[in-house]
């Protein structure tokens, strides 16, 4: 039996395996019932999670002393030399492009395939 079956071959066997049972109208009967879909008020939940990102941001603004810390990192990164930080910006950039890569090749179907294998 092949191991690897695409997801149109097995929408195919399962929709020619279970022929159509007739209920009578039981089906659409029991959907007409059920309470009408609510909305979703994704809006919300937005609002919400920005308006808490910003609280947390301004406590932590005032917690901290008004960002004089980071006052202090700027004038501590301008005294590193311009070779360390074009090193540590190719060196972010090749982390970030490697972690874009890996996760781009992890959605396609070929890698899934591969995962299915033992080696």
């Amino acid at each position: 039996m092949n191991a690897m079956i695409d997801d149109e071959t097995l929408d195919r066997q399962l929709r020619e395996a279970a022929p159509y049972i007739d209920d009578d109208g039981f089906t659409a009967r029991v959907m007409a019932k059920l309470p009408a879909a609510r909305r979703e008020r994704r809006w919300l939940r937005a609002a919400i999670l920005i308006g808490l990102t910003v609280l947390g941001s301004g406590i932590a603004y005032l917690l901290s002393g008004g960002g004089r810390f980071v006052v202090a990192g700027v004038i501590q990164l301008s005294s590193f030399p311009i070779w360390l930080l074009l090193v540590f910006a190719f060196g972010c950039g090749l982390v970030v492009g490697a972690f874009a890569v890996i996760f781009a090749i992890r959605k396609t179907p070929e890698a899934r395939d591969l995962a299915r294998f033992r080696l």
